[in-house]
């Protein structure tokens, strides 16, 4: 049987992509660097190998993906090319494995992972589905009819997929150190959505997704009245939320999601209409919708005495704003402690303003240092100036957590895309 070698298979999508070959029945392997990485709890559960980096991990009949991350230099990447082995990387390899299915590309500058969690879990109820979500978590089904997966943005990407239909659920500026502005970032997605083969689900209160122009048909969802599909009567209780969904201006159904913010309900609402363009049940959906559990790092909660401690992946202003938006709903009667590790010194000294705008909503906020990438070293400015323009906000350091106890009944949000994790785990732990 032939082996699928994956270069770099800690990353969350070849991670899940490995997941979903191995669930397929094909032969994986994979190697990486040494550090451990959430990531890689389901390979080794699900028994797949991971290697350390080295030329002999490549045998000449092996086929070979590649993350994009790593250059040609890599030295397994060399072995390959030297054993005459076509190097194929993740975007390139899964944009033509998708080819067998109905697939579905869930994409936006914000709520891809979420989105795509969601969808998946109502889909799989309805028809064998296979799919690949950004926290790492894929799952394989041999005889899949759907395949759903996230396709991100980030230099350009997810334009190496031609899916059946795209749910695309915003657009904003992000990734600054490729795209140049929100222009260049629509008209990335103007050029994906030129390559759809079926049909786009869209949300119509973005600005910027009312202005495609596919050749194929549109649907926009959102809360303004000229959506296709419009959640009306929103009501939050402390189970969640739950509101009216309107098809054109007829009455289809009442829904109920476990989670608290407007932008959770968009994101049921476009797997709503998804699912309605394809014809499943209407009561299967509420039904999903509502035991759906959450994908890793989006609102994590757990209990820790008297505190709530949320882990959340949010790194942009736009996410960060949500995030406490929702905090806010679901625990009213608690103050909301926003704990931030900016991501990149590129996105920090794009967006600071934003930031600390976006963060002025919490009761009382930390900053971390800023966490830079494997793209770059260091910045022109420091976390002191973020500091400087939330007055009130303080610096901490992961030796010394102890600042968080003075807020015995709090809700805790740890937020952040770097290892914003190692913070409240060492808080937890001291």
């Amino acid at each position: 049987m032939t082996v699928y070698h994956f270069i770099g298979i800690k990353g969350a999508g070849m991670s899940a992509l490995a997941q979903i070959m191995h669930d397929m029945g094909y032969r994986v392997q994979g190697s990486d660097v040494e550090k451990r990485f959430f990531t890689q709890t389901p390979l080794e559960n699900k028994g797949i190998p991971i290697l350390s980096f080295q030329k002999e991990n490549i045998q000449s009949d092996y086929k070979v993906i590649a993350s994009p991350a790593y250059k040609e230099e890599h030295e397994e990447i060399q072995t390959a090319l030297a054993h005459g082995i076509d190097v194929q990387r993740y975007p390139y390899f899964l944009g033509s494995f998708i080819k067998q299915f109905t697939s579905v590309a869930v994409t936006g500058s914000h709520g891809k992972t979420s989105t795509t969690g969601l969808l998946s879990h109502v889909l799989s109820k309805a028809k064998p589905t296979s799919y690949l979500i950004g926290d790492g978590t894929g799952k394989g089904e041999v005889n899949s009819e759907y395949f759903v997966f996230e396709a991100c943005e980030y230099r350009r990407h997810f334009l190496h997929y031609y899916p059946d239909y795209a749910l695309m659920t915003n657009v904003d500026f992000d990734h600054p150190d490729y795209f140049h502005d929100v222009d260049d970032v629509f008209q990335a997605f103007e050029e994906m959505a030129d390559q759809v083969e079926k049909a786009i689900i869209a949300c119509g209160d973005d600005p910027h997704l009312q202005k495609l122009t596919p050749q194929i048909p549109v649907v926009f969802y959102g809360y303004e009245s000229d959506n296709d599909f419009q959640a009306r009567n929103v009501k939050v209780d402390e189970d969640g939320t739950q509101f009216d969904v309107f098809v054109r201006n007829s009455f289809y159904g009442t829904f109920t999601i476990p989670t608290f913010g407007s932008h959770n309900v968009l994101n049921a609402l476009g797997v709503i209409a998804l699912c309605h363009y394809e014809g499943i049940d209407q009561q299967l959906i509420a039904a999903q919708l509502q035991s759906f559990s959450g994908v890793k790092r989006r609102f994590s909660e757990k209990s820790f005495g008297t505190q709530v401690l949320i882990d959340d992946y949010a790194h942009h202003p736009t996410e960060i704003a949500a995030t406490i938006e929702s905090a806010k709903q679901k625990y009213p009667n608690r103050e909301i402690v926003a704990i931030f590790q900016p991501h990149t010194f590129t996105r920090t000294k794009t967006f600071l303003d934003d930031f600390a705008n976006s963060l002025q909503d919490a009761d009382y906020v930390y900053l971390c240092d800023i966490f830079s990438s494997a793209r770059e070293n260091r910045g022109e400015l420091t976390i002191d100036d973020l500091l400087a323009r939330l007055p009130g906000s303080k610096l901490i350091e992961q030796t010394d957590m102890s600042k968080l106890k003075d807020h015995a009944h709090d809700v805790l949000l740890f937020m952040g895309a770097g290892d914003i994790q190692k913070f409240q785990q060492a808080y937890e732990q001291q």
